[in-house]
């Protein structure tokens, strides 16, 4: 019941994309099922929907790929380094990123624009790293937290640097945690629109989001079933990564959570 209810919508935008009327329900319409909307928005150029994808799967793997890295390293310090306020940094970061992104839109926009960097990839890639950045640190400082410090020491006994205890003992017990925020990571950033909207102009770095939404105003109308055909289009890799991956992703939001 609950899998039928959450796959309703999703299967309402596939019979519409493959439908040429969008009011095939009404009492005079007819169920006509044809691939016409996927093959426009895969081959007409005036969509630029591969573009868009293309500006999606970039920005989202480097700022995921950034921001995992990132979140790691200053886990790592958290969790094994004594330093002082420790807890308060943790906290801030989980303060920050309370704030609603259209508090920060104004201010952000002004620094991209002296930057040069609207309708650019490391307009979007700053702002997405920040984003994720909280969620990928706290997973992983609980991943982290949960590996017995006894290893470092025997690693440390060995003549390893705390580098190589990082990059040879924390790092490949610690893959779950890992893998479980990089995708979280890509999957955040895959689908935000805020930002995106804000910081691109054209198809040059816009989002797959953004250019989806905009695709009434490149027509005039509201093309539904190339709206739905793209949503599909978009929504199929990132349903496919959670459906493949899905113990992966359990197993590192819980790891933390149990100790064992």
């Amino acid at each position: 019941m609950m899998a039928s209810f959450c796959l309703f919508p999703w299967l309402y935008m596939l019979l519409v994309s493959l439908n040429d009327r969008p009011d095939f329900l009404g009492t005079q319409g007819s169920i006509g099922l044809s691939g016409g909307h996927y093959l426009a928005v895969l081959t007409e150029r005036s969509l630029h929907f591969l573009d868009y994808l293309r500006n999606s799967a970039i920005v989202a793997l480097s700022s995921a790929a950034l921001g995992t890295v990132i979140a790691a390293l200053a886990a790592f310090a958290v969790t094994r380094l004594d330093l002082p306020g420790k807890a308060a940094v943790l906290f801030f970061v989980l303060a920050a990123s309370m704030f609603p992104q259209i508090s920060l839109t104004g201010y952000l926009f002004r620094l991209m624009t002296r930057l040069g960097w609207i309708n650019t990839y490391q307009g979007l890639l700053f702002p997405y790293v920040a984003w994720t950045l909280p969620l990928s640190l706290w997973l992983l400082v609980s991943c982290f937290s949960q590996i017995p410090k006894e290893l470092d020491k025997a690693a440390l006994v060995d003549g390893c640097t705390s580098w190589q205890v990082l990059w040879r003992v924390l790092l490949p017990v610690a893959r779950p945690g890992i893998f479980a925020a990089f995708l979280l990571s890509f999957i955040a950033a895959f689908n935000e629109f805020l930002f995106a909207l804000m910081l691109t102009t054209d198809h040059g770095a816009r989002t797959v989001p953004v250019g989806i939404a905009l695709f009434q105003g490149l027509h005039g109308e509201m093309p539904w079933g190339d709206i739905m055909a793209a949503s599909i289009v978009a929504t199929a890799p990132i349903a496919a990564i959670v459906a493949l991956f899905q113990r992966h992703i359990v197993a590192g939001l819980t790891g933390g959570a149990v100790k064992g």
